[in-house]
C-alpha cells in the first residue's frame, strides 16, 4: 500500500513561522525611526548622535548575514533563531533603563544589530533554498515582504505607544513579543525537509539531513574570498548598497523626521510608512512571482530606475502633502524591497544553489553598509543644513546609476550573457 503525502507540505508551515519571525524582527528594526524625536527631547542628543547608533545597528545587521548562514549550516535553523530571539529580548528590554549614549550604541547598535542580523533576509533565503524546489521565487518574495512590511506596518502602533505611554513602553512591549516567539520556533521550525522524511516542496527526492561541521567563521570568509574575485559579486553588491541606502537607511530612518520638518505629525508620518508596508507586501510578493518568469536583470533595472525617480519627486511631495505624499508612499512601497528576489536569483546563477544563501549574505551585508552610510550621512546633512533635500536627491541619482549596473550582471566584457545566468 502506497502511503499518500499530506496535502499541506510541512514546508509551508516552516515558511509561515519564518514569515512571522521576520515580521517581528523587522518591527524591531523599525523602532529607531520613531524614537529619534523622543530621545532628542528627553536627553538632548542630536540627530547625528542618535543616527550613529542606528548606523551601528544597520551595519551589524548586514554584516551578520553571511555568518548567520554559516551558523545555520553548522548548528541548524531552530537553535540559531532561538538564540537570536533571546538576544533581542535582552537587548531591547534593557534599553528602557538606558541613560547614556554609549548604552544606546551598545544595546540598540551592537546587541540588537547582531540579533536582527541572525533573523534577516538571509534566514528567509536559507528556508526557501532548503524547503522549496518549486515556487522558490514566490516564497522569497513573500518572506522578503514580511521583513520589510513588518518594519513599516508596526510604525503607527509604535508611534502611538510613544505618544501615549512614552518610548520606554515600546522597549518593554517589543521584548515581550520577541520572547513569546521562542516556544513557537521550538515547536514548529525544522531545519530541512529530510529531517521529516520529505522532499522539498515540488521535489521528488528526499535529501538526507546534513549539517556542515566546518567552522562558521571560516566558511563565511571563504565565501567572501570567492565573491571578491567575481565581477558579478561587485555588481550585485554595489547595486544592493544603493538599495539599502535608499530604503532602510534613508526613508526608513529619516522620513518621519523629514515630515516633522514640514509640520506633519509623527503619527501621521508613521502612517505613511505603514502604507508603504502594505503596498510592499503586494509589490515584493509580485516581484517573487515575476522572478520565476522574467529576466532578473530587467526587473532590477526597472525597480532601481523607478525608485530613483520617486526619490527625486519626494522633496516636491513634502511641499505638497496632498496628494504628493500618499502617491509617493504607494509608489515607493511597491518598490521597497522588490529587488531582493531577482538579486537572490542572480546570486544563485552566479555561485550555485548550495552557495546562494551564503553569497547573498555578503551581498546583503553591502545592502546594510549602504543603510548605515545613509542613516548617518542623512543625519549629518540634516544637522548641518537643516534639510534632507540633498540626501533625497543624491539617493535618487544613485538609484538611477544602479539601474544601469544591474544590466551588466552575468555578462562578459563584450556584453554577451553568460550561459549560467541565461534564465536568471
Amino acid at each position: 500500500m502506497i502511503r499518500s503525502r499530506p496535502r499541506l507540505h510541512y514546508g509551508w508551515i516552516v515558511a509561515a513561522v519564518t514569515f512571522l519571525v521576520l515580521l517581528v524582527g523587522a518591527g524591531v528594526r523599525a523602532t529607531p525611526g520613531v524614537l529619534i524625536l523622543p530621545l532628542e527631547q528627553e536627553f538632548g542628543w542630536s540627530n547625528a548622535t542618535i543616527s550613529s547608533a542606528v548606523a551601528i545597528n544597520l551595519l551589524l545587521y548586514g554584516l551578520m548575514g553571511p555568518f548567520a548562514v554559516a551558523i545555520m549550516e553548522r548548528f541548524g535553523l531552530r537553535r540559531t533563531v532561538v538564540a537570536a530571539l533571546v538576544m533581542l529580548t535582552v537587548g531591547v528590554g534593557l534599553t528602557a533603563a538606558m541613560r547614556s549614549v554609549w548604552q544606546l550604541q551598545f544595546l540598540w547598535g551592537l546587541v540588537v544589530g547582531v540579533a536582527t542580523g541572525m533573523v534577516s533576509m538571509v534566514f528567509g533565503a536559507t528556508v526557501a533554498e532548503r524547503w522549496f524546489s518549486h515556487h522558490r521565487g514566490l516564497v522569497i518574495g513573500a518572506l522578503t515582504a514580511s521583513s520589510a512590511t513588518g518594519q513599516l506596518i508596526f510604525l503607527p502602533v509604535i508611534a502611538l505607544m510613544v505618544d501615549r505611554l512614552g518610548w520606554r513602553s515600546v522597549s518593554v512591549a517589543i521584548a515581550v513579543t520577541t520572547l513569546a516567539l521562542v516556544p513557537l520556533v521550538l515547536v514548529l521550525l525544522r531545519d530541512r525537509p529530510g529531517d521529516l522524511g520529505l522532499p522539498p516542496v515540488g521535489g521528488d527526492v528526499v535529501e538526507p539531513a546534513r549539517k556542515l561541521h566546518q567552522n562558521p567563521v571560516r566558511r563565511a570568509f571563504q565565501g567572501l574570498a570567492a565573491g571578491l574575485r567575481s565581477r558579478d559579486f561587485w555588481l550585485l553588491g554595489g547595486s544592493f548598497f544603493v538599495c539599502g541606502a535608499s530604503t532602510n537607511g534613508l526613508i526608513g530612518t529619516h522620513l518621519i523626521p523629514a515630515c516633522g520638518d514640514h509640520g506633519i505629525p509623527e503619527v501621521k508620518a508613521a502612517g505613511l510608512l505603514a502604507m508603504m508596508g502594505i503596498f510592499d507586501l503586494i509589490g515584493t510578493t509580485g516581484s517573487g512571482w515575476l522572478t520565476d518568469r522574467v529576466d532578473s536583470r530587467k526587473l532590477l533595472c526597472g525597480y532601481y530606475g523607478l525608485r530613483g525617480l520617486s526619490l527625486l519627486f519626494l522633496p516636491f511631495a513634502l511641499q505638497n502633502v496632498s496628494p504628493g505624499l500618499p502617491l509617493f508612499a504607494i509608489f515607493y512601497g511597491l518598490d521597497w524591497v522588490a529587488t531582493v528576489p531577482p538579486t537572490i536569483r542572480l546570486a544563485e546563477g552566479a555561485f550555485g544553489k548550495q552557495n546562494a544563501a551564503l553569497m547573498f549574505g555578503w551581498i546583503a551585508a553591502m545592502h546594510q553598509m549602504g543603510s548605515a552610510t545613509a542613516a548617518w550621512t542623512a543625519g549629518l546633512l540634516r544637522s548641518g543644513t537643516g534639510s534632507y533635500l540633498d540626501a533625497f536627491l543624491f539617493a535618487g541619482v544613485l538609484c538611477l546609476m544602479a539601474s544601469i549596473m544591474v544590466l551588466m550582471v552575468g555578462r562578459d566584457h563584450h556584453g554577451i550573457a553568460n550561459v549560467s545566468l541565461a534564465k536568471a
